[in-house]
């Protein structure tokens, strides 16, 4: 476990306000004053774009959409999706790759936690629910790392509507379906039912990378986990996406 102080907001988060409360912690754990917090929160509804989203993915309704510094694509965050920020400093030097692949079994666990099976799939990052061509993303990864620290995070999908995926190709990801933890479960399953194995895991997780074996060091880097690949490859900035 580690020394992070978790913080989870009631009620719903504006998705701009969650954002500068990002970069106020970012600041704050750079410079040394804070060792880390782990924001866990919903959204009102809102679409978000990562640095690669094409127009082709923009939400066909004509609906806003508010551009981040993340990699990867767009995607949808609402009410009944769970968002976790772990806005924390890794480990010299880093392995981003690690650190996407812990979060992605804080989602898997989750997911078995409340009785569904949850998987990677080759090439593709996050949690899926079903194989080949019948595979959902249940939870997706976002990041990005900057003078070694890490903001944005993961969505856990618990029983929010699928509706708004629909005006989007989420995370740019044109040939799989989105699902939630209730729909897959076939019963109810809430924010609250899974709030506390994240919050277990995430801590968890900031403690392995902290102390892992390094593999590839980064100074900024920022990867998406939503978009079609499952290895980081350089781009300007030192952007990926995995």
């Amino acid at each position: 476990m580690t020394d992070l102080e978790v913080v989870r907001r009631p009620g719903l988060l504006p998705y701009t306000e969650g954002l500068a409360l990002q970069r106020s912690l970012h600041t704050d754990v750079v410079a040394g004053r804070s060792p880390g917090v782990l924001v866990l929160c919903e959204h009102p509804s809102v679409y978000t774009a990562g640095r690669r989203t094409q127009p082709a993915d923009l939400p066909t309704d004509g609906s806003p959409v508010v551009e981040v510094d993340r990699g990867g694509r767009i995607t949808w965050h609402g009410p009944g999706q769970l968002v976790a920020y772990p806005i924390v400093r890794l480990g010299e030097p880093l392995d981003v790759v690690a650190w996407v692949r812990s979060l992605e079994q804080v989602l898997i666990d989750a997911a078995a936690a409340v009785g569904v099976p949850a998987e990677r799939v080759p090439g593709r990052s996050g949690a899926w629910v079903g194989t080949g061509p019948t595979a959902a993303k249940v939870g997706a990864v976002g990041l990005h790392v900057s003078q070694g620290v890490s903001s944005h995070g993961i969505a856990l999908n618990c029983s929010n509507p699928l509706t708004a995926f629909e005006a989007i190709v989420p995370c740019g990801i044109a040939d799989a379906g989105v699902t939630t933890l209730s729909l897959a479960a076939g019963r109810p399953v809430s924010v609250d039912d899974v709030v506390e194995v994240v919050t277990a895991g995430v801590l968890d997780a900031v403690a392995a990378v902290r102390g892992g074996a390094p593999s590839r060091p980064w100074d900024e880097t920022t990867v998406h986990a939503g978009s079609g690949s499952g290895l980081p490859a350089a781009a300007d900035r030192q952007e990926t996406a995995a």
